[in-house]
């Protein structure tokens, strides 16, 4: 085995080693009821908080499940009241899907990219490309009939903005609001958390320009950085039964500053697959 001479080894990065040990914080909160249409989410926050022990300070980050944000903003349709048109009926014989729910996926969407058994993916009206429109009937009370379905909300930046300034103005503190949700990956099984609305912190993170541990600049690198954040969250979240839709994240190591969700959606003129 041959072996290279100091004199000729890369040097060792040290930029590094000087930095302070970094840790990120999440505390699921507890013990929130059953969301209703317009409850106040932040008074729901605050006394899972209290509950908790918890109190909000600058810099903390408050991740809020989807599903309570469009309860709360009353995002649910009777399925019986919904007439499918002739385009919904093709394509749940298609799919395999009740047609009235395919009514509904194509309302909440601008354009159907690709359709399978029991999928349709779609370019929703907010221009995340996803599954189904985002419209779910898990861990939402289905009543009499043929059920409800839960839609996304009308708009989760401005719902974001509107919890972070409820939350700003009864504690004082300057934090920020991630609402999240599931999504699938085209290329990767496996759902994961993504960021629907964004306040008071980046979307996209752009690094381009900075120095790595060699001093050479980055070129190409944008950071996710609040789908990282909703990712992690949705570890304490779950999907099923665990009843914890709120995510107190503490420790975000990045600068703030005021972003929201669009950032993170590619334009399609930059989407090498449509």
């Amino acid at each position: 085995m041959s072996t290279a001479s100091a004199s000729q080894e890369e040097p060792r990065a040290t930029a590094g080693a000087a930095h302070e040990p970094a840790e990120l914080r999440l505390v699921a909160l507890s013990g929130l009821p059953m969301v209703r249409p317009g409850d106040d989410l932040a008074d729901l926050i605050l006394q899972a908080l209290e509950r908790g022990g918890e109190r909000l300070k600058d810099g903390d980050v408050v991740v809020v499940a989807q599903k309570i944000v469009s309860k709360s903003e009353g995002r649910t349709v009777a399925i019986d009241t919904v007439e499918p048109s002739p385009r919904a009926v093709q394509l749940a014989q298609e799919t395999g899907r009740d047609a009235r729910i395919v009514e509904l996926i194509l309302s909440e969407s601008e354009e159907v990219l690709r359709s399978s058994y029991d999928v349709i993916v779609v370019v929703h009206r907010l221009g995340f490309v996803m599954a189904n429109a985002g419209i779910d009937q898990s861990n939402v009370a289905q009543g009499n009939g043929a059920g409800v379905a839960l839609l996304l909300p009308l708009d989760p930046d401005a719902s974001s903005t509107a919890l972070r300034e409820a939350l700003r103005r009864r504690t004082g503190a300057d934090g920020g609001i991630i609402i999240n949700d599931s999504h699938g990956r085209p290329f990767r099984t496996g759902t994961v958390g993504v960021a629907l609305g964004v306040a008071g912190l980046p979307g996209l993170l752009d690094l381009r320009g900075r120095p790595d541990l060699f001093d050479r600049r980055l070129r190409s690198t944008e950071i996710g950085l609040a789908d990282e954040i909703a990712s992690a969250a949705s570890l304490l979240m779950g999907q099923a039964d665990e009843g914890r839709p709120v995510i107190l994240v503490r420790g975000v190591p990045h600068a703030r500053r005021e972003g929201d969700a669009r950032e993170l959606i590619r334009p399609r003129s930059r989407d090498l697959f449509r």
